[in-house]
């Protein structure tokens, strides 16, 4: 198995990216011409300076805009990068403010910077940071750029927090076991895809059922705690034909898996603590593994137990039965789990602000679909729900779960904005903070604004530029690339989210605050569908 699309081929989209399109929102006023994002400039040979200097020129001449030296300074080592580490964490308005004030002081949206966590965790906090829709893709080329133990940014956890082994999502794409693991991920997509509708049907409903009965008593109820639960109950049926709670780990999965995650990600987070606690305790110093040694082999214990088809074909692709449990646990755990924590809960948050006009639109559509279908949810069913499916890309483009992308350098090379082009030595940092690509205001109308309806027509011409996956969602994951194997399982299971939500209620009310990883959303009315 290639891709994951052979597992989900209805959620593929087949548009030539090489092509410029004018695209025109029909809430829109003016025509905006987009380009493609996909780079056409020749890489600098290392072998001759004289021909590496006529290719700069060369290349710039080209595509019209000026070579421009990368703005910005990494300071004095070691003050600089903490000074800078606080006003990511610390300083008024967040990172957001952090990268837009030196977008604003450098006026360009590529520049150099240090980014956390630095000193004592980063060796080197140095990146030549790309905030644009046309700079941005630059970090999905796996034959510019290297992904090895890049997985976190300038630091990597430690590989006892993952026993011992440098998991899949810490390979390059040319490393021998990146190959076999991600198609033992692809097959683990396979394989569940029957499994995958009727399990969410039922944890869902087992999820909504809960949450009503809370609100109907309380007057509301914390969508995160069960959501996190349901996922975990979810993902257990859908991959090993397992409900958790019914075996030793039992309802303690999302606890024992956030904690782990809290280990590995620490230095990157910003949990509302005072920073003279935070400071210490998560950003200077790397929390120690041995404290939870213990939790994590509860985890490993249960995926060793239930994951047997799965390792039993890892082995066959000479993957080790310890190794393949250590994958299928971080793939489960961290990216699929982690992300719906995330995906969820904004996704919610996203289409509640939106009011009680989408929400009527969304159950119509939704409704309708599902009637002319058998009064089923089907694959064929969800293609008939274009508002729903433009709902989801959108609630991706707007908050992408995943914010922060690297890749190092393989040879030197040109970057382009927007407004120039900018030469990147070998060996360098790059990082993408993907809320701003996917907010580019010279390819999204009211690119702030979570517009439903973005995607639907001819605005599904966009989807290039919606890049959560770590590529573009018009491409698909294979062996050879960086692409997240489950990009469209999360698709798929973000649309039944909506998909259920709606064929029970007509509408719902909430509560949205600040969260580590996501929003923290309350349900304070849930509005029964009127049958």
């Amino acid at each position: 198995m290639a891709t994951s699309s052979l597992a989900f081929p209805s959620l593929h989209h087949h548009r030539n990216l090489d092509t410029p399109i004018i695209f025109q929102h029909r809430r829109a006023t003016g025509v905006h011409l987009i380009k493609a994002t996909k780079d056409s400039i020749p890489p600098l040979s290392a072998t001759s300076a004289d021909t590496a200097a006529a290719t700069t020129t060369t290349t710039a001449a080209a595509t019209n805009l000026p070579l421009r030296p990368i703005p910005g300074s990494y300071g004095i080592p070691f003050y600089q990068p903490l000074k800078d580490r606080f006003e990511y964490f610390y300083g008024p308005g967040g990172r957001d403010e952090y990268f837009k004030s030196r977008v604003h002081k450098f006026q360009s949206t590529v520049f150099r910077a240090n980014m956390p966590p630095g000193p004592f965790i980063s060796n080197n906090p140095n990146v030549v940071v790309l905030l644009d829709a046309k700079s941005f893709p630059t970090l999905f080329d796996v034959s510019k750029v290297e992904k090895k133990d890049l997985f976190t940014g300038t630091y990597m956890p430690s590989t006892e927090l993952t026993g011992g082994h440098r998991v899949l999502s810490y390979l390059d794409p040319s490393e021998p076991k990146h190959g076999p693991l991600k198609n033992m991920v692809f097959f683990m997509l396979k394989s569940s895809i029957r499994r995958v509708l009727p399990e969410f049907e039922t944890t869902y409903n087992e999820l909504f059922d809960g949450l009503e009965s809370e609100v109907a008593q309380k007057g509301k109820a914390l969508f995160n705690d069960a959501g996190e639960q349901a996922a975990f109950r979810f993902l257990g049926r859908a991959y090993l034909e397992t409900n958790p709670e019914e075996t030793k780990i039992g309802k303690d999965g999302p606890k024992l898996i956030s904690t782990w995650v809290l280990f590995n990600l620490g230095p990157l987070l910003r949990l509302g603590l005072p920073w003279f606690v935070e400071e210490p305790l998560l950003h200077t110093f790397r929390l120690p593994p041995a404290l939870i040694k213990k939790n994590y082999n509860k985890l490993y214990e249960f995926f060793e137990s239930f994951s047997s088809p799965i390792i039993k074909h890892a082995e066959s692709l000479g993957i080790s039965k310890e190794e393949a449990v250590h994958n299928i646990l971080f793939t489960i755990c961290f990216n699929t789990f982690g992300g719906i924590k995330i995906l969820f809960p904004n996704t919610l948050k996203w289409i509640g602000r939106a009011g009680t006009n989408l929400h009527t639109q969304l159950a119509a559509e939704i409704r309708g679909a599902i009637k002319n279908h058998g009064g089923k949810v089907t694959m064929a069913a969800m293609e008939q729900m274009p508002l729903m499916k433009s709902v989801v890309y959108e609630s991706l483009r707007i908050e992408p779960p995943v914010a922060l992308q690297y890749g190092k350098a393989k040879r030197d090379m040109m970057i382009e904005s927007h407004d120039a082009v900018f030469k990147v030595k070998e060996g360098e940092m790059l990082f993408g903070y993907q809320p701003f690509a996917t907010k580019d205001p010279k390819v999204f109308d009211r690119p702030e604004e979570f517009v439903p309806d973005r995607f639907v027509g001819a605005g599904e011409e966009l989807l290039k530029y919606v890049t959560w996956s770590n590529g573009p969602e018009t491409e698909g994951p294979t062996v050879g690339n960086k692409q997240c194997a489950g990009k469209d399982f999360v698709v798929l299971i973000t649309r039944l989210f909506v998909v259920e939500l709606f064929r029970r209620y007509d509408s719902f009310d909430i509560e949205v605050a600040a969260s580590p990883l996501g929003a923290k959303v309350t349900l304070t009315s849930l509005k029964r569908a009127r049958m």
